[in-house]
């Protein structure tokens, strides 16, 4: 088992794509470098962010091996395991073992949320390759929201359930619930939200943060700031972000890509996953939020062509 105490900024990798619908390798590579670059304590993929429930298995596994080989050990990788059902989560699990991850991540299928039972089986299920687990607190439809006694009892009773990463609202509220409740066996709790709400978490005792991929950068100085005990410096770079944090609330997995494009990161921005696509005005909208970043965040970032 890799031993990481996990902290700080984990972003979630998306899945860039070709227009035809197939995975954008060489985009993803480029993807993976730039967070390393960019400062990123450690990097997830895939998540909820990187359009995982779209990914047949087979494309799954290998893009789970073209990030780990992507990344070369240079960042902590928590592959995301969430899946169906709990052969499949185990399934990945041991790839996630075999690629040399430092953890996973796991949401319990949402059939089993109103199965405690079958939940804390699932999570024994995955627990049991090794690795360190994230349990991925999320709400549905993907998620089940469990409330955070439930969740407790999953960390206390579950040898390697870690870490959990809470992102059904109120977040902060949550997190406070959970770390009042003082599991033992809890190495830390992670915001997640796409960095919404994170002058909130870690006032409140988060360890980290997953947001999306496309200002890593500006989020490494964030939680600079917050390890040096500057918490004004935390909620100066959040309210310089927030414009552009929540229009990537509204468009997800599209604003990621467009940034990513126009930052030099990828060349393709097709999106699987349903929800609403950037018009013609979206466009000349985001021109002007990225045009007031201009003085902190760089246009263009260097990455290896891969």
């Amino acid at each position: 088992m890799n031993a990481y105490a996990l902290s700080g900024v984990f972003p979630i990798v998306p899945t860039p794509f070709l227009d035809d619908g197939r995975p954008a390798e060489a985009d993803l590579a480029r993807v993976v470098d730039y967070i390393v670059k960019a400062g990123a304590d450690g990097l997830v993929f895939p998540g909820v962010a990187s359009e995982f429930d779209t990914l047949r298995p087979e494309e799954r596994r290998n893009l789970v091996d073209l990030v780990a080989r992507a990344n070369g050990g240079r960042k902590p990788l928590i592959v995301g395991v969430s899946a169906g059902d709990a052969a499949a989560s185990i399934a990945l699990a041991q790839q996630a073992r075999d690629v040399g991850a430092a953890a996973v991540m796991a949401m319990n299928p949402a059939s089993l949320r109103d199965d405690p039972a079958g939940i804390a089986a699932y999570y024994r299920a995955v627990a049991a390759i090794g690795l360190p687990i994230v349990l991925q607190n999320a709400p549905p439809p993907l998620g089940s929201a469990l409330t955070m006694d439930k969740v407790a009892r999953l960390v206390d009773t579950i040898p390697g359930v870690d870490y959990v990463k809470e992102e059904t609202m109120p977040c902060g509220q949550r997190i406070s619930q959970l770390l009042a409740l003082a599991p033992v066996r809890l190495k830390g709790v992670f915001g997640g939200a796409g960095g919404r709400y994170i002058t909130d978490e870690l006032a409140r005792g988060a360890v980290g943060t997953m947001p999306a991929a496309e200002l890593t950068e500006l989020h490494v100085r964030q939680f600079a700031c917050h390890r040096a005990g500057d918490a004004a410096g935390v909620r100066a770079l959040f309210n310089r972000m927030l414009p552009l944090l929540n229009f990537q609330a509204v468009f997800r997995m599209a604003m990621t890509k467009e940034v990513l494009r126009r930052r030099g990161v990828i060349e393709h921005t097709h999106v699987r996953a349903a929800g609403p696509r950037l018009d013609d005005g979206d466009r000349r909208e985001l021109d002007a939020m990225m045009a007031e970043l201009a003085d902190i965040l760089a246009p263009k970032v260097a990455v290896n062509l891969q």
